[in-house]
C-alpha cells in the first residue's frame, strides 16, 4: 500500500509521457522504490536522468565543464522551489571526478546571465597542512586572474558595509575585533616578483603570489603597514613615502612568559 501511494505521489511531479513505458523498465531507469531494509515495509525514493552525449545541454559551457558526458547523467529537472524541513547533503563518491564538478564543486549558483557564480567546492588543495574548502564568485573572464573573480560579501546586502571578499583583496567597511594576536605579513625581496607571470595563476601559484604582494606595496595607500623580514623593521606607508616605525626594548619590569 505505502508502495503505491509512493508511486502516485512521484507520478504528479514527472512527466505523463514516461509512464508510457514498460513500467517495471521505468521504474529501474528512472527512480526506484528502495526497501530501507528487509521487510520492513519502509521505502527510500531514488531518481535519476540517463546518460546521452548528445544533449543539447552540454554544448553549454556551464553545464559540461569539469564532467566526462559520457559518465555523467543529464542534469535532473525541477520545475519548481524545492523546500525541505531537512538538509540538503552532498556525498563523497567512489568517483568523484564525474559527479562533482572537476570532481570538487559541491554547490553553483548561477547569476542573472546565468554563466557567473558563486562556487563552493571541497577539497581542490591542501595548504599549511590542510584539505581547504574554497568559496567565491566567479565571474565569466574564465582564467584564474583577479578579474576572473568578483566580490563576496558577508554580513549584508547593504553597499559600503560588511565585509567583501575577493581573489587577492579583502576590504573590511566594518569594525575588526580581535581576541588573539595580530600578525603583519613579513615580505622580504625573496616574497617579490616585479613581473606577472605569463602562465595561467593557478599553474604558477607560488611566482603569482609574490606577484600580488609586490602589486600590493607597489599600489598601496597611506597607512599600509607591515614586516621588512630583510632588515627587521616595521615600516608604514604615510604621505606616499614608506617611513619606519620606531620600537624600543620593553621597560624592565615587564616580562612575558613566551
Amino acid at each position: 500500500m505505502k508502495s503505491s501511494i509512493l508511486i502516485i505521489l512521484i507520478s504528479l511531479i514527472l512527466p505523463k509521457e514516461l509512464f508510457s513505458q514498460d513500467s517495471t523498465s521505468f521504474r529501474t531507469r528512472y527512480y526506484q522504490l528502495v526497501e530501507g531494509s528487509e521487510n520492513s515495509g519502509r521505502y527510500q525514493v531514488m531518481m535519476g536522468s540517463d546518460i546521452d552525449t548528445t544533449w543539447y545541454r552540454w554544448d553549454h559551457r556551464g553545464y559540461s565543464f569539469g564532467f566526462d558526458k559520457r559518465k555523467t547523467p543529464m542534469y535532473t529537472h525541477v520545475e519548481g522551489i524545492i523546500s525541505t524541513p531537512y538538509m540538503v547533503q552532498v556525498r563523497g563518491n567512489a568517483e568523484e571526478r564525474n559527479k562533482k564538478r572537476w570532481g570538487y564543486h559541491v554547490f553553483e549558483g548561477y547569476a542573472k546571465d546565468d554563466k557567473s557564480r558563486i562556487t563552493l567546492l571541497v577539497n581542490k588543495h591542501e595548504e599549511e597542512g590542510k584539505a581547504v574548502a574554497e568559496m567565491y564568485y566567479y565571474g565569466t573572464v574564465y582564467n584564474h586572474s583577479p578579474q576572473a573573480y568578483n566580490w563576496l560579501k558577508i554580513g549584508s546586502d547593504v553597499k559600503q558595509h560588511s565585509f567583501m571578499f575577493s581573489r587577492d583583496k579583502a576590504i573590511f567597511y566594518g569594525s575588526l575585533t580581535l581576541t588573539n594576536a595580530l600578525t603583519l605579513g613579513r615580505i622580504g625581496k625573496e616574497d617579490l616578483l616585479d613581473t606577472e607571470p605569463a602562465k595561467d595563476h593557478e599553474s604558477v601559484a607560488e611566482e603569482s603570489a609574490k606577484y600580488v604582494n609586490y602589486e600590493s606595496l607597489k599600489n598601496s595607500e597611506d597607512g599600509t603597514i607591515f614586516y621588512d623580514k630583510d632588515h627587521d623593521i616595521v615600516v608604514i606607508k604615510i604621505k606616499g613615502e614608506w617611513r619606519q616605525l620606531e620600537t624600543k626594548p620593553l621597560p624592565k619590569n615587564i616580562k612575558y612568559d613566551f
